[in-house]
């Protein structure tokens, strides 16, 4: 028999599967970022200026409250002691004035209202009021007079013009904390306490 022999047309011929290859991409060489300055600080450089910091702030605030001085030289004292002795002896005359109005040269003893001083009922009344008035100027100046000798006495123990309420632990009410300020002693020299700290005690008392 005869082999029968196949013929294939070009038509029936597959095209052979072509490959597709993707274009080659040029890879661009990067280029490094430049170095950035390291601008953090060391740990144990933050400790340090932190501390310093926390030092220096508190010696700032130990600064502003440290008094500037804590007592009188004994100049100043002086100064004051002379001013009280001079308000003394005006005290001690006025006292005495005073006395000489409402006691009994007689007796000794004060002069009440059945005195016989007035003669006139109206004058009674009026002599018995000013009596009242210059007897209480007499207790007022004998206060003051022991005052005026407690200050002397704060004088020679040196704590004369440290305000009593600062002594131990300065409010600093005032600039020359804690002493009481040279005009109110000049003012008032038996004063134990600044303007301020009496302003506030007197408005607690009303």
């Amino acid at each position: 028999m005869a082999k029968k022999t196949t013929v294939h047309s070009e038509n029936s011929l597959q095209p052979e599967e072509k490959k597709i290859v993707a274009p080659k991409t040029v890879k661009k060489k990067s280029i490094p970022p430049a170095p950035m300055e390291d601008h953090t600080v060391p740990a144990k450089e933050k400790s340090q200026d932190i501390k310093s910091c926390s030092q220096s702030a508190t010696e700032k605030s130990e600064q502003k409250i440290q008094p500037v001085k804590t007592r009188y030289t004994e100049a100043e004292l002086e100064h004051f002691k002379q001013l009280i002795i001079a308000r003394q002896s005006e005290n001690i005359n006025q006292l005495q004035n005073l006395r000489d109005l409402v006691l009994d040269p007689a007796t000794g003893e004060f002069i009440n209202e059945n005195s016989l001083y007035s003669s006139h009922m109206a004058e009674q009344g009026t002599d018995a009021m000013e009596r009242e008035k210059n007897y209480l100027y007499t207790q007022r100046e004998d206060k003051f007079l022991g005052y005026l000798e407690e200050a002397l006495l704060r004088i020679e123990d040196g704590t004369y013009g440290i305000c009593s309420e600062c002594i131990d632990e300065p409010k600093f009410l005032c600039k020359t904390c804690p002493l009481i300020p040279k005009e109110r002693l000049e003012a008032v020299p038996h004063s134990q306490l600044c303007i301020e700290l009496k302003k506030r005690q007197d408005k607690l008392r009303q």
